[in-house]
Parts: structure tokens; sequence; C-alpha cells
């Protein structure tokens, strides 16, 4: 199934029908007096977060999503039948965004939100409304609500704890097959990965999801490469796993390019947590291993973790940093959560 995280549509709620005008006519009966019904209210448009989608690519085949309209009042004090809704199915984590592509109209970040996003019109009163004591025979009755149309940006952002960032060929996508059940494309050229892929890690009998993006290069803040389209998956992590190729003879340079694109994208995402380790150190002896460490401790101004993603070496205490921070994000979550009864 091919990945699509954008995607534009065209809803429209129905409008509700028109009330009727009637009167009774009946042998024997020599004044009936009104009868019209009322039209049917017209169907809402919904969105709902599903189980079982990681992708929107559905709303790449169909944009258009117009709900029934309501059905005209009928005689006999008959009222018009209500119209269908729509229901968009869609990933969780999936953003609606309105038609200016900033202003975000809801975030469905659990199985089972739904949120009205256009509302049916009203129908309209028969003439049996309008009758009165002064009005024994109205003739008069009103049309159906127009149904509201919008057009909206489904935007997917994955949930997931922690997120992988980096150069392309750092060793991202090695790393997630080794630790997890994932099996993202690995080679040995640079943009192996083309979309995010999502895998369940263990440690100490705990699990997290974690987050493997395309790798960012220098400018792509400025569309080079794949550019920065997909630091959206990232953004929901509660800490970033900056890993720098340790076989790389520019590792300082490596690391401040990341830095620089991820402040360029947002603060949010250049102020989120991060653990930097230094990948590939199967591949390097002591005494190279040693200074690179240090140079790249000095640039990052934090401590610095040495893994191989192929031997597996070091990756328990890179995943067991993770887990401590996505411990305390989660209790911090907690604490800033308003109370429930």
């Amino acid at each position: 199934m091919k990945f699509l995280d954008l995607a534009k549509v065209y809803i429209r709620s129905g409008s509700g029908g028109g009330g009727c005008v009637s009167f009774r006519r009946e042998k024997y009966i020599e004044f009936g007096g009104p009868d019209g019904g009322d039209g049917g209210k017209g169907g809402n448009v919904w969105v709902e977060a599903v189980e079982g989608l990681n992708t929107l690519i559905d709303f790449r085949y169909q944009q258009h999503f117009f709900a029934k309209n309501g059905q005209h009042g009928m005689g006999s004090q008959c009222t018009g039948k209500d119209g269908d809704n729509i229901i968009l199915r869609v990933p969780v984590g999936t953003e609606i965004i309105d038609e200016d592509e900033e202003t975000v109209i809801a975030d469905l970040i659990t199985v089972g939100q739904k949120v009205l996003l256009a509302k049916g019109g009203n129908g309209g009163w028969g003439n049996l409304r309008f009758k009165s004591s002064t009005n024994r025979a109205p003739s008069r009755a009103n049309p159906g609500q127009d149904g509201v149309e919008r057009t909206l940006w489904l935007r997917l952002k994955l949930i997931a704890d922690a997120g992988l960032v980096g150069l392309p060929n750092a060793g991202k996508s090695t790393f997630l097959a080794a630790v997890s059940n994932a099996r993202p494309k690995i080679a040995d050229y640079p943009f192996t990965t083309l979309v995010p892929n999502l895998g369940v890690v263990g440690i100490d009998g705990k699990e997290l999801v974690m987050a493997d993006i395309p790798g960012l290069i220098q400018g792509a803040s400025e569309g080079r490469g794949l550019g920065d389209q997909f630091l959206a998956h990232v953004e929901r992590c509660s800490v970033l796993l900056h890993l720098v190729d340790g076989t790389s003879s520019t590792l300082t340079k490596d690391y401040r390019t990341i830095i620089t694109e991820l402040e360029a994208y947002s603060e949010v995402l250049a102020d989120k947590p991060r653990i930097t380790a230094l990948n590939k150190i199967d591949a390097l002896d002591s005494k190279t291993l040693s200074a690179r460490k240090r140079a790249l401790e000095k640039a990052s101004g934090a401590p610095v973790y040495l893994m191989s993603g192929v031997s597996k070496q070091g990756v328990p205490e890179v995943l067991r940093a993770l887990w401590i921070q996505i411990e305390q994000d989660r209790i911090r979550e907690v604490e800033v959560a308003p109370w429930q009864p």
C-alpha cells in the first residue's frame, strides 16, 4: 500500500428538505385545514479515527464527499426523511486543517474520536406549523436550509514515542530493523528510506514505538533532497534519537547540519529532548573512536552514546536512555492533563 500523509478533500453537508403546503381533503369534512409536513434534515459530514489505517491513500482516489439532502415534507402531516450522514474514516494521528492550510480544526489522536465537520441544514416548516387562531388556512411553508460546503486538508502525523533523525545512510533503518520486527529497506546508497516506518521496540519488559523518517541533508528546509516534509511525523515524539555516522570524516558538520534543519523547521522540534548516538562503531578502531566521540561531545555539548546497529553493541543502553525520556514526558502529560471526575 502506498504511503500518503497529505490529502485535500471537498465536503458538503446535505440541505434540508422544504416544507409542504397541503390541505386536508376528505369527503364529508368541510374544513379539513392545513396538514403539510416539515422537510427532513440534511445529512452531516463526520470524520472518525479508526484502527487498521496508516495512510491517507484512499483520499487520493476520492476527494468529494457529499451527504444526502433531506426529503421534502408531504401532506397528511408527513415529515420528510432525514438525509444520510457521511463518515470519513482516517488513521489515528490525522489533523483536519482548514483551506488556508494553517488553521487546525481537529486533531484525532485516539481511536474512536469523532468530529463534526459540516452540519446538515434543517428542514423547512410545513404550513401546518403556521396555523393559528387568526390564520386558519396558511398557504406558506419554509424552504430547507442549505448545506455547508468546505474544502479541507487531511494531514497524517504518525504517533510514536521516539523518532530517528540523521543524514542519509546514518544507519537509522538498520537500527530500527535490529531492535524491532519492522523491515525497512536497507541499502548502501543515500535515500534508501522514502517513506516513514514504524516499529515496536522492547527493552526491559517495556515497549515503545519508534519512527524512522527519510534522511535530511543540508538545505532540506529549502526543499533539497526529500525536503523536510516528513519531519511532521516526529513532532509527536517524546524524544529524538540523533544517529551520527561514525565512519564519516565530517561527523561534527553532519551533526550541525541536522540541528540546523530541525531549528529551521520549528522551534518545538528543535527544543525536543535528544539522545545523540555515534553509530557504526564496529567499523572503527579504539583510537579513532575515542577521538570522534570527544569531537561529537564537544559539538553537541551533551553525552554521546556509542552503538552499532549491525552488531547491536551499545543498543540496550541507547534504548534505556530513550525510555527514561519517554517516561518523564508521560509523567508531565499526566500532571498537566485536566482533572476529570
